[in-house]
């Protein structure tokens, strides 16, 4: 039930190695392959979670442009010019729409980072200005840099992080997905009668972010996934650094999730979700680049030729018709392998039941090769080599319970059994005595017998029929 490729490695060295299994495989494989039917299933779902109208779905799928707030206003024009300005001496990595080359070099400082948790007041103290510029330059121009060697401190490199987010052309989880990041904050759980609580709905809020996560541009998510992954063990250490999820949360959300160009009093009616869904991301941030279940289970279904499921509900109803339809197909495949495996079954009892029959036909006359063919002659149905149809077996005559009516049926012929049949209270008839049975015998055939006798017997057998029950009963017993 799934696809797999078998590779033989004749490296001794490599066999050690752990083996990587990936689950979300089929997700990769089918978001390279054919974006657009990866995209549909994953916005399906995400409108089964949250309320997007027209306007903000469109905005979502690309087909219209963001409509940000704050974008007509007159500071607006003002940001703009103003970031214009830091771009124009745009070099790989600052100022540059992202790429996989300007992740490459700005890993460098999240690796460091990593080893450097523990530094008080890290991403909020600012590093030196001059050791910044000089670390800026050397990241543009590509070469490597050596950050151990004692030359920078890690306010500078953190601070550093943030200059190169704020300097891109937009937030790291792009304009299009803002208004959505505003509906997944307002997921709440529902009480008893249906009413919304203040209370989140932290598993619907993770699941929409996940799939979220799945449609951002490829770049974006690697980044952000290290991004994370940095502030969420950051977080971890706050004991020594001082800096929980909610602080690095207020350094962090003006560069990852606030839309270009606006200012504090455009946002002064979200900021606060803005805010806490940085928190959410960072506290979570280990279950939020996982593809849901349902999804890995229709892009496996996908490669596999069934149907593939468009929605988590679609999932639910296993038994679909393409899965009924399959089931006859599979019995008849069963019935075919059982059918030739008693074929071959039967192939081989017969050359063996061959080879038993030619042992014993070459073997030299005695009594126990006698008795060895009157067991194949008597059993020559299923012992007798090549015999393919067994003779049905010859029907066996009913035996009579008594001497009496053996008699009666070589005498008197089928009447009398039938008339026996027709009355079931018929008591049983008396035995007949040695000299009729001595003169049956001696006659040889009914045909024989002359008409007094047979006249003799008839009227033996009425008056055994005139004698009541109790009579015959106490006759037969003292027989007995």
């Amino acid at each position: 039930d799934a696809i797999c490729n078998f590779v033989i490695c004749n490296d001794s060295s490599l066999r050690s190695q752990p083996i990587i299994f990936n689950p979300d495989f089929f997700v990769e494989k089918l978001r390279h392959e054919k974006p657009e039917v990866f995209t549909e299933l994953v916005v399906s779902n995400i409108t089964r979670l949250i309320d997007l109208p027209g306007a903000e779905l469109a905005q979502l799928m690309g087909e219209e442009d963001p409509k940000l707030p704050g974008a007509n206003g007159t500071a607006a024009g003002f940001f703009r010019s103003l970031m214009s300005l830091k771009r124009k001496e745009k070099g790989v990595v600052f100022g540059s729409p992202l790429t996989e080359e300007g992740i490459a070099q700005v890993s460098q400082l999240i690796e460091y980072l990593h080893k450097n948790l523990r530094a008080e007041g890290l991403f909020r103290v600012p590093g030196n200005s001059i050791r910044q510029q000089i670390l800026k330059d050397a990241l543009n121009s590509g070469t490597d840099i050596d950050l151990d060697s004692g030359e920078f401190h890690s306010n500078d490199v953190a601070t550093l992080l943030k200059m190169f987010l704020g300097e891109l052309p937009e937030p790291l989880l792009t304009h299009k997905h803002f208004h959505a990041h505003l509906k997944i904050a307002d997921l709440t759980l529902f009480d008893e009668k249906g009413n919304k609580t203040s209370t989140p709905d932290k598993e619907r809020q993770i699941e929409a972010l996940q799939l979220l996560f799945l449609i951002l541009p490829a770049p974006n998510r690697s980044l952000l996934k290290l991004l994370l992954d940095l502030l969420y063990q950051t977080a971890k250490k706050q004991d020594k650094n001082k800096m929980s999820a909610h602080n690095l949360a207020l350094m962090f959300a003006p560069h990852i999730l606030w839309p270009r160009n606006v200012s504090t009093n455009d946002l002064q009616e979200n900021i606060t979700k803005l805010n806490n869904g940085v928190t959410f991301m960072i506290k979570h941030s280990q279950k939020l680049f996982k593809a849901p279940a349902y999804i890995r289970e229709c892009a496996r279904l996908h490669y596999l030729g069934s149907r593939a499921h468009t929605s988590k509900d679609d999932l639910d109803l296993l038994t679909s018709p393409s899965s009924k339809e399959l089931q006859p197909l599979k019995s008849q495949k069963r019935s075919r392998l059982d059918t030739c495996h008693q074929e071959e079954t039967q192939q081989r009892t017969e050359e063996a039941l061959r080879e038993l029959f030619r042992h014993v036909h070459n073997m030299p006359d005695s009594a126990k090769k006698k008795k060895l063919i009157r067991q194949f002659n008597k059993h020559s149905a299923a012992l007798t080599p090549g015999s393919d149809v067994p003779p049905s077996p010859a029907p066996r005559r009913a035996r009579s319970r008594s001497f009496s009516g053996l008699i009666k049926r070589k005498v008197l012929g089928t009447p009398v059994i039938l008339e026996r049949k027709s009355r079931d209270a018929t008591p049983e008839p008396e035995r007949v005595s040695k000299e009729n049975v001595h003169l049956l015998q001696k006659c040889g055939s009914p045909a024989h017998v002359s008409q007094g006798k047979l006249k003799s017997l008839e009227g033996r057998r009425e008056e055994s029929c005139r004698r009541p029950r109790s009579h015959l009963l106490s006759k037969d017993s003292s027989s007995l």
